[in-house]
């Protein structure tokens, strides 16, 4: 009963429903345009593929296993601590950490961890924010704040935007210093990659594995929007790689 429950409460998530209603229309459409029919159908059915436990274990699990975790033991001193923002959702009625992304907020849980393993070390919170609002690097500072992290101990990067200008600001700064670079764990390689152009050598840190190889059987075929979540963002790196070497093949010195 409990894992008729778990199957049954899962295929009434709203993308799997959505995807199972759209399947029964298209039973009922006609078939006169054979291939645009199939193509519709095809195409739901990639959707579920993509969006299951499954097909995001086969993909991104062994990304995530090239990713090392941080080792306290191979670094007894280090200067910085780089947090790169992962975005808000703003509402002034809330306390900061509520206005955080989850992102944001892994990526300060282990910069705050790392701070107390390193009371010497600056921490450095990076992420800009819309004209006259707050930044995600302030909502970030206000939260490792109220966490008990002195505010002298914080360093702020509010103007930016992405990672190619996190990069550049904060060079000059890191240069020839021990850092370590905290962001999600499909986010470090192409991090990374920018600030090394910078001349930046960074020690990553990486958060928000998803660790779908210990999904439930039961729920390894059921499509999840938050799979197809994380499916999105491993795209968007891989787009942002591709980007980028397209950047440095016509201007070596662009990013």
């Amino acid at each position: 009963m409990f894992e008729l429950k778990k199957i049954i409460g899962g295929l009434l998530m709203p993308l799997p429903i959505t995807l199972i209603l759209i399947f029964l229309l298209l039973l009922f459409i006609s078939k006169k345009n054979s291939k645009s029919y199939y193509l519709c159908v095809l195409s739901v059915v990639a959707l579920w593929g993509i969006s299951t436990p499954h097909f995001a274990d086969y993909t991104i699990t062994p990304k995530e296993h090239t990713q090392a975790l941080f080792s306290q033991a191979d670094h007894k001193q280090i200067d910085f601590i780089v947090v790169l923002g992962g975005g808000s959702s703003l509402n002034a009625d809330l306390h900061a950490n509520l206005q955080l992304s989850n992102s944001s907020l892994v990526r300060l849980v282990e910069g705050l961890r790392l701070a107390n393993i390193y009371p010497n070390a600056k921490l450095i919170l990076s992420g800009a924010g819309n004209k006259g609002f707050p930044s995600t690097s302030h909502l970030l500072s206000r939260t490792a704040q109220s966490l008990g992290l002195s505010a002298e101990r914080i360093q702020l990067n509010p103007d930016a935007r992405d990672t190619v200008s996190e990069a550049k600001l904060l060079a000059p700064t890191l240069v020839d210093n021990k850092v370590i670079l905290v962001t999600s764990a499909s986010h470090m390689k192409r991090a990374q990659d920018l600030f090394s152009a910078q001349g930046v050598d960074t020690i990553p840190a990486p958060v928000e594995f998803y660790n779908y190889s210990s999904t439930p059987a039961i729920k390894r075929y059921i499509a999840s929007s938050s799979v197809l979540l994380s499916v999105n963002r491993y795209v968007h790196e891989w787009l942002g790689i591709q980007w980028i070497k397209l950047r440095r093949a016509l201007d070596s010195g662009s990013v």
